[in-house]
């Protein structure tokens, strides 16, 4: 082959292979997966543009949660525009939640950080309501103290999120759940949430389509999954659950920080 041709060889090959490469993302990308099997950053997904603010607390005054209620011996502090938040002596797990109900669509936000390595766990519980609808704080409904079966196995029903996992009992684990509560059902096995040695500043955006639930840590998506099949591992779980109530818990070990928490209205498309 001639100089001439080999040159003209190599430029249409580079012209080319581009789109070659397109083609074959997107064949690949055709493929049928159940949302629990697949893998959160596989699909380009951009998180949604909120629509109407529907609540905030800034986390920077006690003022900004004089109506949050915390379960359990947790308590929270506030420097620096930051709400810290702990179990003083590692009493015990607790929960803090936000009074607002939210809607069955949102997209909720807020940065967290992480204080101390050794251990800890961080969850955010949402769509929390009575087992009936009610009110989670309705009277009649038994008193939680932090316990997490009262969250997962007891009277209350919610979805929740373990984005930072470094229990003393698990340590390392890394990866994000999501769960269906009050059946404890794992419906996924994300991402690495907030990575168990980072001890930056991180932004989380929950988004809530109806039954479709996704987070993000930072720009990447760790957890992406359709509640529409109500049996899972042989127990009914029943239907996508609707709107309710959000909680921030941590296990006995964690010392986080937190800031800046919204929730948006999620537009319809």
């Amino acid at each position: 082959m001639s100089n001439r041709t080999s040159l003209l060889a190599r430029v249409v090959f580079a012209r080319w292979l581009p789109l070659l490469a397109l083609l074959l993302i997107g064949t690949a990308g055709c493929a049928r997966v159940t949302p629990d099997e697949l893998a959160a950053n596989a699909v380009p997904d951009a998180i949604p543009v909120p629509g109407e603010l529907l609540y905030r607390a800034d986390f920077n005054h006690p003022d900004s949660v004089a109506e949050w209620v915390m379960e359990g011996p947790g308590e929270v502090s506030f420097k620096q525009g930051w709400m810290e938040m702990l179990s003083p002596q590692e009493q015990g797990h607790h929960v803090f939640w936000c009074p607002e109900d939210f809607p069955d669509r949102f997209i909720a936000r807020w940065q967290a950080q992480n204080l101390d390595l050794e251990a800890g766990l961080v969850i955010v519980f949402f769509a929390a309501t009575g087992v009936d609808g009610q009110d989670i704080f309705a009277p009649g409904l038994p008193v939680r103290d932090g316990t997490f079966t009262q969250y997962t196995e007891g009277e209350i029903k919610s979805y929740h999120i373990s984005y930072y996992a470094n229990a003393a009992h698990n340590p390392g684990r890394g990866h994000a759940n999501l769960r269906k509560n009050n059946t404890f059902s794992l419906l996924q096995k994300g991402e690495v949430g907030i990575p168990t040695d980072s001890t930056r500043e991180h932004e989380l955006t929950l988004v809530k389509e109806g039954a479709r639930i996704r987070l993000y840590v930072d720009d990447r998506k760790v957890i992406d999954y359709t509640d529409d099949t109500p049996v899972v591992n042989d127990v009914d779980t029943g239907l996508a659950l609707g709107g309710g109530k959000i909680g921030f818990r941590q296990m006995k070990w964690t010392h986080f920080r937190y800031k800046n928490f919204r929730v948006y209205a999620l537009p319809a498309r």
